[in-house]
């Protein structure tokens, strides 16, 4: 049913052919264009919005003492001050009482 063809990748210009097995990969996802960039460019793009090797940002972390024991710990938010910071291991001991 399907047959290779031959497109022009509208980054770098050049040919490549898009087979018949990725147009019926592409059909079986129901995916309803054909390919616009070659494989390289393609692969070129996908590192590009992965940013830095496809690895998140790491969170900033902040240093505050639990409320509850008192054990220095660190947590992924800036803490305001108006309410309690408790520890995973406390934070975890509250929440299992209250359900």
């Amino acid at each position: 049913m399907y047959s290779d063809k031959t497109l022009t990748c509208r980054e770098c210009g050049s040919e490549f052919t898009f087979t018949a097995g990725e147009q019926e990969f592409y059909a079986a996802r129901g995916f309803q264009n054909e390919p616009g960039r070659c494989p390289e460019c393609r692969a070129a793009r996908k590192a590009q919005n992965r940013g830095n090797g496809g690895m998140r940002q790491a969170r900033e972390m902040h240093s505050v003492v639990c409320a509850d024991c008192g054990k220095e710990t660190q947590v992924p938010f800036r803490p305001s001050g108006d309410r309690p910071v408790y520890c995973q291991d406390c934070f975890q001991a509250r929440r299992s009482t209250r359900w």
